[in-house]
């Protein structure tokens, strides 16, 4: 058993390197950007949603209210006649990636700290490159690409989309299982 105050070493390196990675695959590789398409008529919606005055928050239309109210005959009309609309609205700001960025960090360092809990409570000091690494590797996919499946099942986001982010989880994943295996106490 390693304890996980001997890993924050693995742990914050990994995070940088699947930070410098994401930022590669986000601002370099071309396969992120048909992951949202513009609307056509972008002004018409934007000023239509301000009318509303929506507060921020996640939405569904139709919305049926409660579990009963899905079966009614308006409510599965509507369904059929579409669009259904998933969505996230925030409250208007200046563009900026510091807030963002900041938190995808956080998050690796999070993910990191879980999978060297994980690879430290069945592991031993000393254990080989490659043990450490299957171990770390697979906590760390789990941690940054398991979950956006249900925003696939649920709320119908693109699979494309999805399994893209999945893929790029994968090599997080990777990379994480590498420095892990790389820094593992001896």
């Amino acid at each position: 058993m390693v304890h996980l105050t001997s890993l924050w070493l693995p742990i914050l390196v990994s995070a940088v390197i699947v930070f410098v990675a994401s930022s590669i695959i986000h601002m370099v590789l071309p396969y992120h950007r048909s992951d949202v398409r513009k609307l056509a008529q972008e002004d018409e919606m934007l000023s239509a949603l301000r009318r509303s005055n929506i507060p921020p928050g996640d939405y569904c239309v139709p919305h049926p209210g409660s579990h009963e109210a899905m079966r009614k005959p308006e409510f599965v009309e509507k369904m059929k006649q579409g669009p259904v609309v998933f969505m996230t609205v925030s409250p208007g700001s200046a563009p900026s990636m510091t807030g963002p960025l900041v938190l995808w960090f956080l998050y690796s360092i999070l993910v990191g700290a879980f999978a060297g809990y994980l690879a430290g409570s069945v592991l031993a000091s000393g254990t080989h490159y490659l043990a450490v690494f299957r171990v770390v590797g697979t906590a760390a996919f789990m941690g940054y690409s398991l979950a956006l499946l249900q925003h696939s099942i649920w709320y119908k986001r693109n699979w494309g989309t999805t399994l893209k982010s999945v893929f790029d989880g994968l090599i997080y994943g990777l990379l994480s299982a590498g420095v892990f295996g790389w820094l593992w106490p001896r």
